[in-house]
């Protein structure tokens, strides 16, 4: 529970402000894209994408999540979000989403660690 957390607080931390700048989103519509976003994120890449396969792998589909779930949002909600706001969106959210990854990484290796004691 704590890592789904902090990836939420993560993606919120980048996602609402640049949602309120670069789009007509409230503030209301930012946060729920953000937490939907996060949920749908952490299982499909963390739970899922990140068990089977490396960061780098697990990275690039957050990504490309990201892409895709902005790039709908946005059309469904009528915002002004251009592809090159878009992109550099998601760029950052990937360099949060692999900081993430690193996280759970050195978390897991911890908890094993304290188990192991």
């Amino acid at each position: 529970m704590v890592r789904f957390l902090v990836k939420v607080v993560m993606n919120g931390i980048i996602l609402v402000p640049f949602l309120l700048w670069f789009t007509e989103a409230s503030v209301w519509s930012s946060l729920v894209t953000s937490i939907v976003f996060s949920i749908i994120a952490y299982l499909v890449g963390d739970r899922l994408i990140l068990r089977t396969s490396g960061n780098l792998v697990a990275t690039l589909a957050d990504a490309v999540l990201a892409a895709i779930y902005l790039g709908v949002v946005s059309a469904f909600m009528h915002w002004s979000f251009t592809a090159g706001k878009l992109l550099f969106t998601v760029v950052v959210l990937g360099v949060v989403e692999l900081l993430f990854h690193f996280f759970l990484k050195r978390f897991d290796w911890h908890e094993r660690r304290e188990k192991a004691s």
